[in-house]
């Protein structure tokens, strides 16, 4: 059965879950023309034909809540991304059954944020989860967490939840500059895919989704080069860093040198879009940052996201 939406990729990342429901269909397809021709002969194939339409467009809602439509990306993986990315995080994490486990928990939380949020998540289904998944499970040495580059704070939210649920008590700090929409230099950003403008009060009512402490989140609007900014939010040492602000090799670089002086001992630092083809500067940055006297440790990728563990 083709599906009612007519972009590829959506097909594409829909296509487990179609083949399920055109599984079920067929089974009640064919149960209800044998009992109309036990009933009725001579039942005409039209009558068959409407009720076929009748169960796939009840396929239409399903749809819904896994396609792109209001967020640009589909969030229905193929159970070989699932696996690649569980292997991934067992890899950097060293636990194969906790990366499952908290996988599982990471991508239903994404799902049930974006169905009751302001915005998005930015970045693609499996990249999130990845994010979401590592960071508890490499066991930053405190609980305090710095994003820079939120978008909608929706992943914020996310992660204080994943925390949360690992037993820990997340206070988070955001840095980004809340311009109205997502900004990279060099590139022409177009209105985002959820029609909601990037602004601060779109931050705070999905970081509310997060309970007290998305409520308690403190917001530095502005970008992390600013001086001004980082004197603002280098008053602690982060156990969680996440840079996810400007792509640019300059703008990561940057980050990175920020990242050394106020990450604690132990604290972990994400990448985001590491080794993304169409993000090439976060990794020039990386490779020339590694080659000066660094306190990281390279710990490995998942999907398009680096793991940095600081030294003391």
């Amino acid at each position: 059965m083709r599906s009612l939406l007519t972009s590829k990729a959506v097909r594409r990342a829909l296509r487990p879950v179609a083949e399920l429901i055109d599984q079920r269909i067929e089974r009640q397809v064919r149960r209800a023309v044998r009992d109309e021709r036990s009933a009725t002969p001579d039942v005409s194939l039209e009558a068959v034909q409407r009720e076929l339409q009748t169960l796939r467009n009840r396929q239409r809602p399903l749809e819904l809540l896994f396609d792109g439509t209001g967020r640009g990306m589909a969030r229905m993986p193929s159970a070989t991304h699932l696996n690649q990315l569980i292997d991934e995080l067992a890899a950097v994490t060293g636990d194969r059954d906790d990366a499952e486990r908290t996988a599982a928990q990471a991508f239903r939380l994404l799902i049930a944020l974006e169905a009751l949020g302001v915005g998005r998540i930015a970045g693609g289904t499996m990249n999130i989860v990845g994010k979401l998944s590592a960071v508890p499970l490499l066991d930053p040495p405190n609980d305090d967490m710095l994003e820079i580059g939120t978008l909608y704070g929706m992943f914020g939210a996310a992660l204080i939840r994943m925390m949360e649920r690992a037993g820990r008590d997340p206070r988070l700090t955001i840095v980004d500059p809340l311009a109205g929409t997502q900004l990279q230099p060099g590139t022409t950003m177009s209105d985002d895919a959820s029609g909601t403008p990037v602004r601060e009060a779109a931050v705070r009512t999905n970081l509310s989704l997060a309970g007290a402490a998305g409520a308690a989140t403190r917001i530095q609007q502005g970008f992390s080069e600013d001086p001004e900014v980082r004197a603002l939010v280098s008053d602690r040492s982060y156990g969680v860093i996440i840079v996810d602000g400007d792509h640019s090799a300059a703008g990561v670089a940057a980050d990175l040198e920020w990242a050394e002086k106020i990450v604690a001992p132990g604290g972990i630092v994400v990448l985001d879009d590491f080794g993304h083809p169409k993000w090439p500067g976060i990794k020039e940055a990386f490779d020339k940052h590694m080659t000066t006297d660094t306190r990281f440790t390279f710990l490995g990728s998942v999907a398009h996201s680096g793991y940095l563990r600081a030294s003391s």
